[in-house]
């Protein structure tokens, strides 16, 4: 492999029923700031069957250079085979030194597949992405040993340096309507027997699972809450609000609240305005998810507890007295 012939940043634009899902967008954010800094072309690479001439725009609004479709019949609902096969021939063929896919139930499953047929490495989960100025490598940063540290990763051997992140952990660039793409159409090999599954129907979950990670607000709950029925008090808060309620690892263990709604390292990564933590003690696999909120504010009875360290306002009490009156005044002020 001669490194040398590898140029080019790539994002896996996911889409799915047509609609193009907010963690490709925001990739092409961070895309676009390491793309700058190599001095090459940003590239969205995008994979369906008709009806894409709209998400083409939104690619092209939210920072690609140019837009590479793959437009096939049977690329019209995911599968391994299918996509992991266009994804690495593409690859083979165009040679981009660099490869970001989104850290979704797609892109976990996509990522290990497609660095597998390339015989390059993967960095999974990453919470930030560089370029290393001596030797323009890519230095992927995650959590290791639990989140008990962070540390940096480099494919320098390789091509392409490959990496997942997950939903939330990078911010969309301002949409521009007007900046100027290319759209350049991909001459795909696929057939039937590429794919060793079929799809024979989609049944999509009949629940409604709250997006917590696109909320302003939110009222998020750990062990000292206590109890499923105690969320209820944050439950007001949050509606008062016009936010979401959320739980730490801890809260979700116990049943208290729903896994889509768990913030942490093995959660979502949020940003919301207001992030208002209540009975959470703040170990480092939470304060991974939510660390970037714009204003935290942390109610627990421990005054020492590592969360109250990173909150802008710590209040030191009982959530059950404060949070109601947090509720009442917010009220009082709307009338």
């Amino acid at each position: 492999m001669n490194i040398a012939d590898y140029k080019g940043v790539w994002v896996f634009a996911e889409q799915r029923d047509g609609e193009l899902q907010n963690v490709a967008l925001e990739l092409l954010g961070k895309g676009r700031e390491i793309a700058d800094k190599l001095g090459v072309e940003l590239t969205a690479l995008l994979l369906g069957h008709k009806n894409i001439e709209e998400m083409t725009k939104e690619l092209g609004a939210f920072g690609a250079d140019k837009v590479l479709v793959a437009d096939h019949e049977l690329l019209s609902h995911y599968t391994t085979d299918g996509y992991a096969k266009v994804i690495a021939d593409l690859i083979n063929e165009k040679k981009p030194e660099i490869m970001f896919i989104g850290a979704s139930y797609i892109g976990r499953d996509l990522g290990p597949r497609v660095a597998g047929k390339l015989s390059t490495g993967l960095t999974a989960d990453c919470t930030s992405l560089d370029i290393d100025p001596e030797n323009n490598n890519l230095l992927m940063t995650r959590p290791a040993f639990g989140g008990n540290l962070m540390a940096t990763i480099v494919c320098g051997d390789h091509r392409p340096q490959m990496s997942t992140v997950r939903p939330g952990v990078f911010e969309k660039l301002t949409k521009d309507e007007n900046r100027s793409f290319k759209i350049e159409k991909a001459n795909i090999s696929l057939a039937k027997e590429d794919i060793r599954t079929e799809v024979l129907e989609v049944v999509k979950l009949a629940k409604e699972v709250e997006d917590i990670i696109e909320a302003e607000f939110i009222v998020a709950g750990g062990r000292g809450v206590g109890s499923k029925e105690n969320f209820a008090v944050l439950k007001d808060l949050a509606d008062a609000l016009g936010g979401s309620v959320a739980g730490s690892r801890a809260a979700v263990d116990n049943g208290w609240v729903d896994k889509s709604v768990q913030v942490g390292q093995t959660g979502k990564t949020v940003r919301p305005t207001i992030y208002i933590a209540c009975g959470i003690s703040g170990a480092i696999q939470h304060l991974a998810g939510m660390q970037d909120s714009n204003f935290i504010i942390a109610i627990n009875k421990d005054g020492d507890a590592p969360i109250m360290k990173v909150a802008d306002v710590a209040l030191v009490g009982d959530y059950m007295k404060i949070v109601p009156e947090l509720t009442a005044q917010y009220k009082a002020m709307q009338k």
